[in-house]
């Protein structure tokens, strides 16, 4: 199986046995490079705060500005970027409902909503997907990097593959590791994940190479601001980012225990749309792609609010708000 196949089937099973909010292909490095390729969030106390605000995410300048809940301040007070950015920034969180504005004298100023809760979020658990170990690439120097870093609470490497001691040996200890076989979703934990440093002081690769390798110590406050920027990605992105493909052979029925994943009737698997279907691919015969509403699935399936009331309420209201 492909490893875009591999990693929605693993992603679909997932869904089904926590309650967790899960997201595909994000960025897992402060001042590096590294795309985890799934990510699990796990509730905090105060998730129903979080997902009462937009479903969408909330830019990270306007949680980090001095933009509160009392008294509205000048927009350009509260940011310490570039105005252009901080206008897009307004105009966004504006837009989500997380921001509300007022003019006065001819001046913008801006509170919010509702104050963000800042513990909405607990465990953050990567996954790093290899279903043939034979083709490891650079996995080792991967998962080196989630080690020192620190940035995440648990990392895991899932494969498809037989693991065999040799593989072990050559995998960072801390590191759990899961063999998945997408086909009957059934889930065997090799070794479990030990915990890593989020709370602490981390090291980030930067950039390796055969004779050197550029490291950057990273602060535990630069930690904690992103972790954050990362569940706030992943609750806004999900992990059904793909668009079905306008095919007749497209289906969107239920696979891997969900509906709406993209399976080609010609191919007989699942495929990923953006590289291998259009009028490049043999079997292609131009049509409406399948109906099925990606959103609607998500929110069935994870907590995660589509349309979460109180942002409808505030909405209603801002027009009051705007020249």
């Amino acid at each position: 199986m492909q490893e875009f196949a591999f990693e929605l089937a693993l992603a679909a099973r997932l869904e089904r046995s926590r309650e967790a909010v899960l997201s595909r292909q994000l960025g897992t490095s402060v001042r590096g490079r590294r795309i985890m390729d799934l990510l699990v969030v796990e509730p905090g106390p105060t998730f129903a705060d979080r997902a009462a605000v937009t479903p969408e995410r909330i830019p990270a300048p306007a949680i980090e500005s001095d933009v509160g809940t009392g008294r509205a301040c000048y927009w350009k007070d509260a940011f310490d970027i570039h105005p252009d950015r901080a206008e897009s920034v307004v105009e966004r969180a504006v837009e989500l409902g997380f921001f509300e504005r007022e003019r006065r004298g001819g001046r913008t100023y801006v509170r919010q909503t509702a104050r963000y809760p800042d513990d909405w979020f607990g465990r953050l658990v990567g996954i790093e997907n290899k279903p043939d170990l034979s083709r490891p690439g650079d996995l080792q120097t991967q998962l080196r990097k989630d080690v020192s870093l620190g940035l995440l609470d648990a990392v895991v490497l899932a494969t498809a593959s037989y693991v065999t001691g040799a593989h072990l040996n050559r995998i960072p200890e801390e590191i759990g590791v899961w063999r998945f076989d997408p086909e009957s979703g059934e889930r065997e934990v090799i070794r479990e994940p030990e915990p890593l440093t989020p709370d602490d002081p981390g090291v980030d690769i930067v950039e390796r190479g055969t004779a050197r390798t550029d490291v950057e110590v990273i602060t535990a406050a630069e930690k904690a601001r992103y972790r954050r920027r990362v569940a706030e990605r992943a609750y806004g992105k999900g992990w059904r980012t793909y668009e079905m493909p306008a095919c007749a052979e497209a289906e969107a029925g239920e696979r891997f225990g969900t509906d709406g994943l993209p399976f080609c009737a010609w191919k007989g698997r699942l495929v990923d749309p953006a590289s291998e279907c259009g009028e490049a691919c043999a079997g292609f015969d131009p049509a409406d792609p399948p109906e099925v509403d990606l959103p609607a699935e998500r929110a069935r399936r994870q907590p995660w609010e589509a349309d979460p009331e109180g942002r409808q309420r505030r909405q209603s209201g801002l027009d009051r708000f705007l020249d």
